[in-house]
């Protein structure tokens, strides 16, 4: 069933952002939380869970794609459909945000490309910011952040006119600006308890990758142990960013 905030199940009825859930483990998180805590009005529909995806998006301020194990090349209906609302979101100027396949779905939506990477990347991990303007309005201050990685594809292309905000040693590709949109590579959006849900099923392609990429895939206790330390800096640059989206979201 979808998970509805302050408003009834019909599409819409007066919600302030859409979130587009692929997974049905992996949910809004602390972006939800955010969102209760700013007192939006908010919708989500997952597509594992049998929601229809909206045909538009007229109507909302703003947008967010959640991340999953899928790819974003797959062959599924929603993950196109998900790709058409982030361009009309687009023409009708609703702020989008993506988180890791929100952003390669971003990527794709606008022309930029997503394939899978030498290494993948799991785990608490750091990125690099730019210097430009555009990178601190999105991520602060700080040069550098230890955010929270699980992705084996990435967005290896950027969209023609798309500004490159942050990037890692493994991933060259972190975060992009584009007009009011941000795509994301990392899980900002992470909570404790999805990690706990994550790590108890992780897939099947997580051990071997322990095993092959030691310097990017983190072990389960390398993982936790992460949490307990960087999951308070983790939210601090959530905020800063949900708060940057919600700044440009139309009146």
């Amino acid at each position: 069933m979808p998970i509805i905030r302050k408003m009834n199940a019909s599409l819409n009825h007066g919600a302030e952002v859409l979130v587009l859930q692929h997974l049905n483990d992996d949910g809004p998180g602390y972006l939800g939380q955010w969102l209760d805590g700013q007192g939006v009005c908010w919708q989500v529909l997952c597509a594992e869970a049998g929601d229809a995806y909206p045909a538009s998006v007229l109507g909302y301020r703003g947008l967010a794609v959640l991340g999953g194990a899928w790819s974003a090349n797959d062959d599924r209906p929603s993950l196109r459909q998900a790709e058409a609302l982030i361009r009309e979101a687009d023409a009708l100027g609703i702020p989008v945000i993506g988180h890791c396949l929100g952003g390669q779905l971003m990527a794709r939506a606008f022309g930029g490309r997503v394939a899978t990477l030498e290494q993948p990347e799991i785990g608490w991990l750091p990125i690099i910011r730019n210097g430009s303007e555009a990178a601190r309005a999105w991520l602060g201050d700080a040069t550098d952040a230890t955010v929270y990685q699980w992705h084996f594809d990435s967005f290896v292309e950027l969209p023609p006119g798309a500004e490159l905000l942050a990037g890692s040693v493994t991933c060259a590709h972190q975060a992009f600006a584009l007009r009011q949109h941000l795509g994301m590579q990392f899980h900002v959006e992470i909570t404790p308890d999805k990690i706990g849900a994550w790590m108890a099923q992780p897939g099947d392609s997580y051990p071997g990758a322990v095993d092959r990429h030691p310097a990017s895939v983190q072990s389960p206790p390398a993982i936790h142990a992460g949490t307990a330390t960087h999951q308070p800096g983790s939210e601090a640059l959530a905020r800063r960013i949900y708060e940057s989206w919600r700044s440009r979201w139309p009146d």
